[in-house]
Formats: C-alpha cells, structure tokens, sequence
C-alpha cells in the first residue's frame, strides 16, 4: 500500500464515499444525485510542523506521501515524541454494514419510499409550498499509520426531510419533520406522523399569539435539550478551543462546579445514529466521555494533538467531513443524562411559564441563542397555546445551574439533513439528546 519512512510520523487515510441525493419541490423531482468519490487525506509529522495533502489518485499514494517528506525535516528522535507516543497503534476491521449497504438498494425503492405519502401534502389547502428530500450515504474508511495501526471500517446513513410552508393571509409558518436511520430498511415516516404534523403545524399557525418579552419557567424537549447541550456546552468542551486561550482553561478547570448536582452530560460516538464511528479519524475508538458529571466539569474532547497539550488522552473524537480535511475536534453523539421526574410530574411544577417543543436552529459558546419554531405557553401544569418566539437566551453556566427538574428518559435524535459545523467543515453528521429539562428562568422574546 504505501511504505512508511522511518524518522518522520505519517497517516493515511482512505474513503469510498457513496451518497444518493433526491429534492423534490411540491412533488415535482428537482434533482437526483448518485456519487462515488474516493480518495485519501495523507499527513506527515516531523515534531515541529504538520504537512497535509488530499488525492483521489489512490494508485499513487507513495508519491504524495512522498512529496510530504520532502517538504518535513528528518527526525531521528521522533518515536519518542509525546504526540507520537499516543498515537493509536490498534489493528481491526469492522464493516457493520455490508450486508445492508445503502448504496446496493435500487434507487426505484428509493423514489417509492420518498413518494409514498406526497398525497398527504398534496391535498392540504394550507400549503403554500413543500419540499423534501430523501439523503443517503455509505462510507468505507482505512487508517494506516507508521506506529503500526491498520483499521479499517464503516459508516451508514439515510433520512428523510419534508419542508413546508403555511400560510393564512399574511400569516406564515414554516417547518419540517424528519427521519433518520442507519438502515433504509428502518428509515420511516408514517403517515399517521405526518398527518399530526401538519394538523400541528396548521394549528400554530391559526392558534399562536406573540409572547410578551420577559424572563420565564422554561421546559426544553427532549429534542432541544440535546441541541442546547450540542450548541451551547458541547462546542465548549471540543479541547482545541483552548490552546493558546488562558481564559478559556481558567474558565473550564476540571472540578468546577457549573451545573446542579442531576446534571450529567457526556459524548460518546459508539451509540447507534448519526454520531456512531468505529473509529476516529486518527484511527482511535471513541470513548464514552463525560463533559459534566454530577454539576461538575469532569472532561473535554480530544484529538491527540490537544490531549498532549493539555496533558490528558484522546478521547476519539478526531473527525473530518470527508478526505479532503484534516481531522478536527468534534463531538459525536453528546447526550443529557436523565432524571428521576415523569414528564407530567416536571410540568405539574410550572404555574405559568413556556414549553418549547422544537427550534429552527441554536447556537452558543459562552452565551446560548435558541430559535423556537413550535413553542407553547403553560398554565397550572397544562399547554395553554402555541405562542411566537422570536429568541431565547442565557448564559450557559448560569442556566446549567438553573436546571430545576429532568424527567426520567432520555431520547436520541439524528440530523437527517445537514449537521455540525465548525471551520470551515460542514455538514458532519452528529447525534445529541436528552430529558425534558425545566430550568427556573430563560430571557424569552
């Protein structure tokens, strides 16, 4: 395959991607893309400086690594340095799907799956417009390095997504429903899922009334607790933040207390959904990580680079979007640990406050945004009516130290459309979940 020179650290890593892509507008097919793309991301370390190349030439992978020595200065000590003594040396294969491959089914099955409920769109008269799409992607990875590490494995995903857009007058209201599996055999929307969201949808936007700015008793779904903690504290826990930013490290010293004492959160790619990986894209199976233990800072993500510079391990979570990046930090499936209330026993606590089922999107580090879509007010315990929001805002320690009640079971979500973005590498398929989570106060607008 490739021969390693000695005096310098190198990896190579290669990717068969297969993807399927089919948008339809009101019905009508807009685009159909079948894709195979393979190449390989090549990087040598010489102790001081990092080389990169990315190829789709894989009959001529020596000489790309090559170029890379040329460029990078001999070594002889570089076994010994710390960056290279962490690096994973494992030897393993394993390929979860290939007996159920995505790409190996017809793309007529496809068509049929995605078409199947248009009816349900098509005969409601409160549609301005919809769209969906139906996405799909097999990729197979092997990982070599020059300690010895050899792995080799694979990744899986199909969703479905379907937009719309009411409209009432000059009222409107957008939204989408979704599904996501690892398989296309359990990739599934129901006709009776779709026919209560649209029931739903149509009801925010007849029903819903403008909330009054003000601070309020919030309860976050399962749904949007987990992207709260994706967005507001998991992007914070992703180590390379920190290098070179003495506040950052100051702010996020391990043992600190930042939560009440039922908040556990962790990050771990090993659970089933969008956010699984055999291995990290350094070769490294992911390891359940807890970010938060018990109210308590208790771990943060790691590539080997940023472990070394903070003086803990890699956790697995080097990841990249394709062979055309170097792996970053990113988390993958980063999860709110439940508690012990039921979800009637956590409403039945707020006299007047505001439930917000789902978001258009959120975004935080140090402060937290959450863009509510369906939201809710609440009085005496009960869901009263859907109510407009335009924001909801806080500081992410104080709100983690706010959190009042979890109700007693998590729930996983993946994206199946889009994902994480960092850098410059977008779309990186993650999961995130959680409770319902009521916190005693949130700026709402």
């Amino acid at each position: 395959m490739v021969q390693f020179k000695t005096g310098y650290y190198a990896d190579v890593r290669m990717e068969e991607i297969v993807s399927t892509q089919l948008h339809y507008i009101n019905g009508e097919i807009e685009n159909y893309v079948n894709r195979i793309r393979k190449g390989a991301f090549i990087r040598v370390y010489d102790g001081s400086k990092w080389y990169y190349s990315a190829t789709t030439d894989l009959d001529d992978l020596q000489s790309e690594l090559d170029k890379l020595y040329a460029m990078a200065n001999c070594n002889p000590e570089i076994k010994k340095n710390p960056i290279v003594i962490k690096m994973p040396r494992e030897k393993a294969r394993k390929l979860k799907f290939q007996s159920n491959n995505v790409a190996k089914v017809p793309v007529s099955a496809k068509l049929s799956k995605t078409e199947s409920v248009f009816h349900l769109f098509k005969n409601h008269s409160r549609l301005a417009m919809w769209q969906n799409y139906y996405v799909d992607r097999h990729i197979k990875k092997r990982i070599l390095n020059s300690c010895g590490a050899d792995v080799e494995f694979d990744l899986q995903q199909a969703g479905l997504a379907y937009y719309i857009s009411m409209k009432d007058a000059e009222k409107t209201f957008m939204e989408r429903i979704e599904a996501s599996a690892d398989n296309f055999e359990e990739l599934q929307l129901s006709e009776k899922a779709i026919t209560e969201f649209l029931a739903k949808s149509e009801d925010f936007l007849l029903n819903s009334k403008p909330l009054e700015p003000g601070k309020y008793q919030t309860i976050l779904s399962p749904v949007v607790a987990g992207v709260f903690a994706h967005e507001s504290f998991g992007h914070k826990s992703e180590a390379d933040f920190m290098l070179g930013d003495e506040n950052m490290k100051k702010e996020w010293q391990l043992g600190k207390k930042v939560g009440v004492d039922m908040l556990s959160i962790y990050d771990d790619g090993n659970l089933p959904g969008s956010g699984y990986i055999a291995f990290d894209d350094e070769g490294k199976a992911p390891e359940k990580t807890y970010l938060i233990r018990q109210g308590k800072l208790t771990g943060r993500l790691h590539n080997t680079e940023t472990a070394v510079s903070l003086d803990e391990e890699p956790t697995g979570n080097a990841r990249a979007i394709s062979f055309d990046y170097e792996p970053i930090v990113r988390m993958t499936a980063t999860i709110i640990e439940p508690g012990t209330y039921t979800k009637e026993e956590l409403f039945s606590q707020v006299r007047q406050g505001i439930y917000i089922d789902k978001i258009k999107h959120g975004s935080g580090m140090s402060t937290f945004t959450l863009a509510p879509s369906f939201a809710y007010f609440i009085e005496n315990g009960k869901i009263a009516y859907p109510v407009e929001i335009s924001v909801v805002t806080g500081s992410v320690f104080e709100t983690l130290g706010k959190i009042e009640a979890l109700s007693d079971k998590t729930e996983v979500f993946s994206f199946s459309v889009g994902g994480c973005g960092k850098m410059e590498q977008y779309p990186l398929p993650v999961s995130f979940g959680g409770p319902y989570v009521l916190i005693s106060e949130l700026n709402a607008r």
